[in-house]
């Protein structure tokens, strides 16, 4: 810039020259030096505007890697900012809900038993059931919670019918209540090869299970296919559970629970249960073989001495299931128990106590695949129970074996609703020994259940 600024200014000085050949030579000694002055003037402006724009550029990197550093902080800072509610997310991580329900209408040709009343009576009751279940899993320790409440009304036929088993597994009380049933925590060890379990616990989720008939709300609705009726289980109690696994196809079981489910003085009335389960894979097809023991130290009566009245009981059993096809799954149950005592908590409907010392079961679930219906089952199972003879001669009593029949066939009606037409017969019941009314006894039914 300042070179061309001195060109421009010789350019015109030479023409000036020629404009003025005869000026003399002071005139023009002093022209340029004038002249020169400017010149230097110029310079000296230019330098100072090259110095004030050096200042100013240096200026503005100073300012721009400001702003870089602002612009860091600022980002480092919004990042936090989106960090910060990541936590509550953290928290609802493998948190699972389920709602669910479950309303049965059961109706029969004799209610063998009205408090006190004889004959035949056609009756018809229901009731229905509300569960929320909450669980959570604890990745970073290996271990799970879970709170299970249930809501639910009526007691269904089960008032009204004496039997040594029951004929609505799902049913409660006659007054609506809301209950915690399940509350437990649970923690794996060694690679997933040990679990214990310890809270208040349904011991029949963890021992006497079976693939085919273990859910009231979705398979059999007789107690007798839900659970050997030989079984003393307490209902949802305190206890633990432990469970290993030494290989894929053995687990070994043990549990020790509250035995009359009051919380109270647990140690002296403890229920104690081992299983060991065999899962087989014969021809690809899965099957469960369990064979368990137990033994129950809450006070039982002897029949033929009343005074030895703090005795124990013990029994055995098992429980098979297994798949012969990809839509038929077989299965039995066997169970048995000491039938020389009696426990005093367990009575019939009219309040009288017995005992029961054996008891079997078997059938079938058929997938409706067969048919174009693969979410519908149709199932069907026969059983016996029968009644200890210590208890038919100290009360003098006929004691007949009690068989049970029963078929449902549970229809999809879509992921959140099914229904299940249930049929039901039960010949000798009590053993016979209902006064005035000992004929077989029909039941039909229908259970909703509704999955949310």
């Amino acid at each position: 810039m300042r070179s061309a600024m001195i060109l421009g200014i010789l350019t015109v000085f030479i023409f000036m020259l020629s404009a003025v050949s005869c000026a003399d030579e002071a005139d023009i000694q002093e022209t340029l030096r004038r002249m020169q002055a400017r010149i230097e003037a110029l310079e000296k402006k230019v330098a100072d505007q090259d110095s004030y724009i050096a200042k100013q550029k240096e200026e503005s990197s100073e300012q721009q890697e400001k702003i870089s550093q602002y612009e860091s902080q600022l980002s480092r800072f919004e990042e936090k900012l989106h960090r910060v509610p990541s936590k509550p997310i953290e928290l609802m991580e493998d948190l699972e809900l389920g709602i669910g329900g479950t309303m049965i209408v059961q109706g029969t040709n004799n209610s063998n038993y009205r408090d006190g009343q004889t004959g035949k009576e056609g009756r018809a009751d229901a009731s229905y059931s509300a569960d929320v279940t909450l669980s959570k899993e604890f990745r970073e320790v290996n271990g799970r919670a879970f709170v299970h409440l249930e809501a639910g009304q009526g007691a269904g036929l089960e008032e009204n019918l004496s039997l040594y088993s029951n004929v609505n597994r799902d049913a409660g009380d006659s007054d609506a209540k809301v209950e915690v049933t399940e509350f437990w925590y649970e923690q794996n060890l060694f690679n997933n090869k040990v679990a214990v379990t310890f809270g208040k616990l349904d011991p029949g989720a963890y021992f006497d299970q079976n693939e085919a008939a273990n859910d009231e709300t979705t398979q059999f609705l007789g107690r007798i296919f839900r659970n050997s009726p030989v079984i003393e289980f307490p209902d949802n109690t305190g206890g633990i559970r432990l469970a290993y696994l030494p290989a894929e196809w053995l687990e070994l079981g043990y549990g020790v629970f509250d035995g009359n489910s009051d919380w109270e003085k647990i140690g002296d009335n403890l229920f104690n249960i081992g299983q060991v389960s065999f899962k087989t894979n014969f021809f690809k097809l899965p099957g469960n073989y369990r064979f368990y023991a137990w033994n129950n130290n809450t006070n039982h009566t002897k029949w033929t001495d009343s005074a030895k009245n703090k005795e124990a009981a013990y029994g055995f059993g098992l429980s098979f299931d297994q798949k012969v096809n990809n839509i038929v799954t077989l299965f039995t149950r066997y169970g048995w128990q000491d039938g020389d005592v009696y426990n005093p908590d367990i009575t019939a409907s009219d309040g009288s106590n017995y005992s029961l010392e054996q008891s079997w079961s078997a059938g079938f679930q058929v997938e409706g695949s067969a048919w174009g219906r693969d979410n519908d089952v149709f199932a069907f199972a026969v059983g016996q129970v029968m009644p200890s003879d210590e208890y038919k001669k100290a009360n003098n009593l006929r004691a007949k074996t009690e068989g049970h029949l029963e078929a449902y066939y549970r229809i999809h009606i879509n992921d959140h609703l099914s229904v299940s037409p249930d049929f039901q017969y039960i010949w000798n019941p009590f053993g016979k020994d209902v006064a005035d009314n000992t004929g077989g006894i029909f039941i039909g039914g229908m259970r909703a259940q509704v999955d949310f």
